[in-house]
Order: structure tokens, then sequence, then C-alpha cells
């Protein structure tokens, strides 16, 4: 295009949308990283595998074994199985959430997972053009990988051929990974005797996920996630928290009924997170694992968020984590040869590995002071009371030295600090050394607490 040439004018809206994906990619880029190689179970039930969203899902499972995400899927069919009891006029039997299988049910829980299987693979082969699938090839492998067992005679009601796993044969399903497979399983066993018996698919799942050391287990479920008694959605668990809430009756659906005592426990046999996420989202998984908030629930053995003190390799993820604050004026600019050689000085807060906040504590000895400064949480997470655990963090901090006192400047968030105990002071009032350092033109406002 010549100097003459009009240029064309982007609108304002293309700009920011634009610009928001580009952050989004860039935001997502550590989560590819991380997951690169991991094994995902996901599993599903028969709700999900007929409806509307079974197009989306297969395109997002796509999507992570393009990222080289190692998938097991698990697929459930309960409301297939009551169809096709209800079409060959039989009643479907349950007791406390299980169904009795007779011979003339397991005929019907044959046929109704053998067509669902069929459609889901049907559904994973996908490859059209202009589809999410385009020039994709996914080969999606099954076997007998798992035995079963008799569940028995249970409150004086024979469930016949209804099982529960016995053992899963992880070296195969992971020996199917390896050859960058996608592992479909349905929920049927069969016992060394040959006989073929009907199990749960969230326990299957949780078998699964255990055997093959998953680093996620993913249940697909009828609410957004774990809601508390406020019907607010539970962003993080604790195995502990989750069997208290469990316990209590707290925010359960039907499917969370069935799949939070698989979560608890799959957390406490070694899998490292297992997600409780809402099968109706558009793009759930996605947004569940490369968005620093996410939208459902994740349950883990231990906090899902770490505090530590900073080394120099996370020099890099600091300045990623500041730069917004410092470009808008919240904080005050620090290049990152500074940060290396104070690095020392920096708590950090992680949330999956990913850096999430910050703060640092500058020493005045020869005052019995320190300073408090770059306090900064990603926006995602500021209702999460991480700045308040990185204050408790860096006060502790002092008071190991013997600081009797913690002083912070700032511009914006005076009256978060005045909230939690500080008073505000006078530019004079700070250690000489600071005070020959204050910047009269930013007119920062200064606040002090007593340790």
């Amino acid at each position: 295009m010549n100097a003459e040439s009009p240029q064309p004018l982007v609108p304002a809206e293309a700009a920011d949308s634009t610009a928001s994906f580009v952050a989004w990619v860039r935001g997502a880029a550590p989560y590819i990283h991380a997951f690169r190689g991991k094994t995902f179970v996901i599993a599903f039930g028969g709700e999900v595998a007929s409806g509307a969203s079974a197009q989306s899902l297969a395109y997002d499972c796509n999507l992570l074994a393009a990222l080289g995400i190692r998938l097991v899927l698990v697929h459930g069919a309960r409301p297939q199985i009551d169809a096709e009891l209800r079409r060959r006029g039989l009643e479907p039997r349950i007791h406390n959430g299980l169904r009795v299988t007779d011979a003339a049910a397991l005929e019907c829980v044959k046929a109704a997972m053998a067509v669902t299987r069929i459609e889901v693979e049907a559904l994973l082969s996908q490859g059209l053009p202009n589809t999410p699938m385009a020039g994709s090839y996914m080969r999606v492998t099954g076997g007998n990988f798992l035995t079963a067992r008799p569940v028995g005679v249970v409150d004086g009601i024979d469930f016949q051929y209804t099982g529960a796993v016995r053992k899963i044969i992880a070296e195969e399903i992971n020996a199917d990974l390896d050859q960058q497979n996608v592992v479909l399983i349905s929920p049927l066993g069969v016992s060394p005797a040959g006989e073929i018996f009907n199990l749960c698919m969230e326990e299957v799942a949780e078998a699964v996920a255990v055997a093959v050391k998953a680093e996620k287990l993913i249940y697909l479920c009828d609410a957004p996630g774990l809601l508390d008694a406020e019907g607010r959605l539970v962003d993080s668990v604790t195995a502990d928290e989750a069997e208290r809430m469990l316990d209590a009756g707290e925010g359960l659906t039907e499917d969370m009924h069935l799949f939070l005592p698989c979560a608890i426990r799959a957390v406490r046999r070694g899998v490292s997170r297992v997600h409780l996420i809402d099968r109706d989202t558009d793009g759930a998984l996605l947004l569940e694992f490369f968005t620093h908030a996410g939208v459902g629930t994740v349950v883990s053995r231990a906090p899902l968020f770490r505090l530590r003190e900073a080394n120099v390799e996370d020099v890099g993820a600091l300045v990623a984590l500041i730069s917004p604050m410092e470009a808008d004026g919240t904080l005050v600019r620090r290049g990152r040869e500074l940060l290396e050689q104070e690095i020392g000085r920096f708590t950090v807060v992680e949330h999956d590995g990913v850096l999430v906040g910050c703060a640092a504590l500058y020493p005045f000895s020869e005052d019995n002071a320190a300073e408090l400064a770059c306090l900064a949480v990603t926006p995602e997470y500021r209702r999460a009371g991480l700045g308040d655990q990185l204050l408790r963090r860096i006060e502790r901090r002092a008071r190991a030295q013997r600081l009797e006192r913690l002083f912070v400047l700032t511009t914006r968030t005076a009256h978060w600090f005045r909230e939690r105990g500080f008073s505000e002071i006078g530019p004079d009032a700070l250690p000489g050394a600071k005070r020959e350092l204050y910047n009269y033109q930013r007119r920062s406002k200064v606040f002090v607490k007593t340790l």
C-alpha cells in the first residue's frame, strides 16, 4: 500500500476484541505447557452423550488432544437404559441410587451402552471442513480394561448383574495413550468367569483416574459445581471440606450426590485434581483449564493456593503479573533487572502452578520498621482473600526480623488498608531513607500498622 492510499479504519470494538483474544491466548499458554503429556479422565453421563452439548464436547476433546493432553473418556447411559427398558415394557428398579440389574435389564444395558458408545465414537471421528475438527483424526480405542465383581445382596436386595470395579488394567490403557490414542471406556465390566456386569459410570471414572495416575478427573454434571448454603458456586474445596458439605447435604444436586463421594476418594488416592463442571456450559472444559478463574468447582487434597517465597525463576511471571498495574499507575514501575536483584524480598501465591499474587517486604532495621510494597493480585482472584493472606505472610516475616512497624504507600487502596488496622500518617513520619525517596508528584498516601 502506498503512502497516499487510505488506511483502513479498525472499529474500537474490533480492536478491543482482538486485544482480548490475544490476552486470552497468552494467558492460556502457561496451562498449555503445564498440561502437555498429562492424563485427563473426563466422565459424562448419557444426558451429555445424546444431548445438544455432545457436539461441542467432541470439539473440545479434539482440541485438548491436539494440545498434547492424554484423554480417557468414560461415558454413561442411564437415560438410554431407562428408555430401552420402557421400550421393552420393563420398569427401571433403583435402590439407594443404584440400578438393580436382572437378566432382562442387563440386555437393555448392553443395547443402550453399545448404541451410546457408537454415537460418541462417531462424534469424535468428525473432520469436516470449516469445523473445529477439520483436518484432524482422533484414534479412539477401547478394550477389556476393567474386571468387575457383583455388588451382591444389599439391604435384602439382590442386585444381580449390577457390579463394582474389581481391577483396572492400567498398563493397557497407558499403552494406548502412549500411542496418542483417545481411550473411550463404557461402564461394563467382565468377571474372570465371563459374566457381564453393569457398573456406575462415576465409579469407573474414579477407579480409572486413580489407576492411571491422572492429573485431572473431570465430571460433567447437572450444576455449575458445588454450591454453598446460599446457592453460590464454591470455586475450590479440599477433600475434608467437601466431605463435611456432603455429610451436611449442602448444595447437592442429583449428580453431586453421586459424583462428590467419588471426587473425595479420588484425590485422597492420588489424583491431583477433580473438577465438577456444568455439562450445559458451552466450552466449559476450555474455560476451566485455560483461564485463571475457571467455571466449576475444583476438589483437591490440599488447598489450591500456595504461598511461598519467590526465587529468580519467578521473575518473568512477576513482570507479567504487575505490568498492567504499573501501566495504570497503581504500582510504581520496577524493571526486570531490579526485580532480579530484589527477588528475595518477594512472597508469591500460586494457583495450580501459576503465579496469581505477590507482595514484597523492604526492611528499615535502623527504624525498626518495614515497607509492604508491590501487593498485587490478578483481577480474577481479588475476591478469594489472597490479599489478606499475603498481608499476613508479610507481617509474619517482619515480626521474625523483630520489626515493630509496617508501613505502606498507596494511591488506590487506602480504604483496604484502613480496614486491616493501618492508620494514615504523613510522609514526614517515614523512615529517613524512605522519606528521601518519597515522590511528591505521585502523592501516595502513607499508612502504618504496629506489629
